[in-house]
């Protein structure tokens, strides 16, 4: 099974943000490696005892007037409904229980959806207690008052949140159909490229943008072996997010991309690739999936004996951070290289699990560590002692040093290159974790 999602709902301003951040720590913060690439806050990954979800952030509800406060509530709500495994309904304990507070609190019980009422802002439980106990009036169970600025009540508030996780949610599905999600901007050709594959109308295919709303799943057969494609809506930027239904779709494409072996990404070849084609891809980087960039609408373009790789430079300079990724240049409309999809979807699913032995592993980077010295600071040098890759999906490599502070992330990139060199890894990102270790141990 994917991971459980767990979405933050609440009125405004009663915290539901920062709540998010204090859950979400560092995870959130931009990667270094990772230029251009700026990530919206709605989305993250959060570890409790051993316990692994996203956790979503329903937010952004920003009401010109009280008369729009509730319907856009009614309508934050009913995302969280039809999303999330659990809800966590953020509530003020300084501003009291507010009618809008109860009229949501309705829709969730209706919703058979297991909900965890967090009443947040209670800076000291001595005092405030009282207060808390208010919120029993909703009538949706026991209220946990919690501090997120603070970072107080969490641990109670997080042990009732995992209680009601599905059983066996995060554990390997036995579906062993390779699992395909395609991603992109609205109105790429997202729909059509599965209803291409399939030879049925499975999405409805629309030139409005933001018609699919929901991921669809679709098996489609290809050479005797079925490979199973979920459609998601498409991801806009965030200025032009202003239903939640499109945070929505943010949400769903996150979940699918959580689930899936591969990520195709979708890039219109009429508009080029752009910054929010950055944004969508990493959100596949970063989980260390197979990642594969169909250029659709080839055959709208006029072209040149240079056209293409014209093209193919203006992707790798936007998307710099994930040079591994597969291009293939493809018309929808047409037909034009879709059977080739299929073997790059072999090749890469075939990388993304690749073992490498580590005897041959560490002659390649004591070979690379000859060829170019590594780094030194105040006379003392980097050493690598050892080489080991300790998981796949995606292939992640430990490197044991004498001084993880000498290890520069050039450094780490210039390895991953020669690793690279030899054994290919096309499509799929590479981790590595570096780890200190005493001389002579």
């Amino acid at each position: 099974m994917s991971k459980p999602i767990v979405a933050i709902v609440g009125r405004p301003n009663v915290g539901k943000s920062t709540l998010f951040n204090t859950l979400a720590g560092e995870r959130i913060s931009i990667v270094k490696d990772t230029p251009g690439v700026t990530r919206d806050r709605i989305y993250a990954e959060v570890s409790w005892l051993d316990k692994n979800f996203t956790m979503i952030d329903t937010g952004g509800i920003e009401p010109e007037s009280k008369d729009i406060i509730l319907s856009q509530m009614r309508e934050q709500a009913q995302i969280a409904i039809d999303t999330a495994d659990v809800i966590m309904f953020v509530v003020d304990v300084r501003q009291g229980l507010q009618d809008a507070d109860s009229k949501v609190a309705d829709m969730l019980r209706r919703s058979k959806k297991p909900v965890v009422l967090v009443v947040n802002k209670v800076d000291d439980f001595n005092k405030m207690m009282a207060d808390v106990y208010e919120f029993y009036n909703l009538g949706i169970g026991d209220p946990h008052p919690v501090s997120a600025s603070g970072k107080l009540g969490l641990g109670d508030m997080l042990d009732e949140v995992i209680s009601h996780f599905p059983e066996g949610a995060g554990e390997e599905e036995e579906d062993d159909r390779p699992k395909i999600a395609v991603i992109g901007k609205p109105n790429v050709g997202k729909s059509s490229l599965i209803n291409k594959l399939s030879n049925e109308d499975r999405s409805i295919v629309s030139n409005i943008a933001g018609t699919t709303r929901d991921s669809i799943d679709t098996n489609v057969r290809y050479n005797k072996k079925d490979y199973l494609f979920v459609d998601t809506a498409g991801i806009r930027r965030k200025s032009k997010v202003k239903e939640d239904i499109e945070r929505y779709s943010i949400i769903r494409a996150v979940a699918a991309v959580e689930k899936a072996d591969v990520v195709v990404i979708m890039i219109d070849a009429t508009e080029g690739v752009t910054e929010q084609d950055a944004k969508i891809a990493g959100i596949a980087h970063d989980r260390g999936k197979g990642i594969i960039i169909a250029v659709n609408k080839w055959d709208a373009i006029e072209k040149d004996n240079k056209t293409m790789k014209k093209h193919t430079e203006e992707i790798r300079d936007v998307l710099s951070f994930m040079p591994y990724a597969e291009i293939l240049y493809v018309s929808v409309k047409t037909g034009q290289r879709l059977n080739k999809l299929f073997d790059l979807i072999d090749i890469v699913m075939e990388n993304n699990a690749m073992r490498v032995q580590t005897g041959v592993l560490n002659e390649i980077v004591t070979e690379a560590v000859a060829m170019q010295q590594p780094p030194s600071d105040k006379g003392k040098r980097l050493k690598i002692f050892y080489v080991t890759q300790v998981a796949v999906k995606p292939p992640t490599f430990v490197i044991f040093v004498n001084d993880r502070n000498l290890m520069h992330f050039s450094y780490t990139r210039y390895l991953e290159n020669r690793i690279r060199d030899t054994f290919g890894f096309q499509g799929t990102a590479l981790k590595f974790i570096i780890r200190e270790r005493k001389e002579g141990k």
